[in-house]
């Protein structure tokens, strides 16, 4: 356990500078969060990318879309789910559970499915 910085004489670091040295940026109380001790260098914190403006909330991954035109194969009242996409082999396990799945297509369907994934209008 290493030693409590100013804590009184007997603790072996306390007394006049508490083992900070003497003056300087470092030997205050409050070092700014940027500090980093040399000019040259950039803090770290400079170096993170800046999320500003638009699209800063978006969703990172977008969902693995399907046509609604391969669903045609399958018979009236199918419940269309997770597991059945990944059985009839339109989308792998590991997509499912890193982005998800929505059905899309435009094309006039008459056959009467129970969607249990996202649809698109």
């Amino acid at each position: 356990m290493s030693k409590r910085l100013g804590r009184g004489y007997g603790s072996g670091k306390g007394g006049h500078t508490s083992g900070r040295g003497q003056k300087g940026q470092k030997a205050r109380t409050d070092i700014h969060i940027l500090f980093q001790g040399l000019k040259v260098k950039k803090s770290t914190l400079k170096r993170l990318p800046l999320l500003r403006g638009k699209g800063k909330f978006e969703a990172k991954h977008k969902p693995v879309e399907i046509n609604i035109n391969k669903l045609k194969e399958l018979k009236k009242g199918t419940k269309v789910n997770m597991d059945l996409l990944v059985k009839m082999g339109l989308i792998s396990l590991e997509d499912v559970k890193k982005y998800g799945v929505k059905v899309i297509g435009k094309s006039e369907f008459k056959k009467d499915l129970d969607f249990e994934v996202p649809v698109s209008k």
